[in-house]
């Protein structure tokens, strides 16, 4: 699935998704389409990574915390039961380069689809920031992490290489989360 995504093949039959638009040959609608069975599989599976990451580095933390609601109801992926300073929270998002809403910016620049979520991200868990640092952790179906996304699994890469001893666990995560990001994508026969 993965190579037939990078070359652009035909993936599936052209049909009808349950939610009614097209899915032509290629199957990206299931990237976007908000009843694809295997968005939500996939989100969790992206969070369960980065959770049992932070564990790997010797931090605790607590997956849909409670008590961290915004005004419309939702929250974080998850928290850092770290208080020395402020508590980080999460929220894990794959952003599809592919999709009608993105394509244009995604042909003039490589990441500008991981940048514009992250910033929606951001925005949307502003109401946190007083109490808690916030995360996005932002990245393209293809593999293109968000700045800020990079640059904090980079981190998280190095303490948990640091905790195990082993070097090469600092790309582990950021690879297995490109994985995860394009092996959970099914586009239905």
């Amino acid at each position: 699935m993965a190579v037939g995504l990078r070359l652009g093949m035909d993936l599936c039959q052209p049909h009808q998704c349950h939610c009614g638009s097209l899915v032509d040959a290629r199957g990206l609608h299931s990237f976007v389409c908000k009843r694809a069975p295997g968005r939500t599989a996939r989100h969790h599976a992206l969070n369960d990574l980065i959770a049992r990451s932070f564990t790997s580095a010797g931090v605790p933390i607590t997956k849909e915390p409670n008590g961290l609601f915004r005004t419309d109801g939702k929250r974080p992926n998850s928290l850092t039961l770290i208080h020395s300073f402020k508590s980080l929270c999460w929220d894990v998002m794959v952003a599809c380069p592919l999709a009608e809403s993105y394509i244009e910016g995604a042909a003039r620049e490589v990441g500008s689809t991981a940048e514009m979520a992250a910033s929606r991200k951001e925005e949307k868990y502003n109401e946190i920031e007083a109490r808690h640092i916030f995360q996005p952790i932002v990245m393209e179906t293809l593999g293109i992490f968000s700045s800020s996304a990079h640059q904090f699994l980079s981190r998280l890469g190095h303490r948990i290489s640091t905790s195990s001893g082993e070097a090469r666990d600092m790309f582990s995560l950021p690879e297995n989360l490109c994985v995860l990001a394009e092996l959970q994508h099914c586009p239905t026969p």
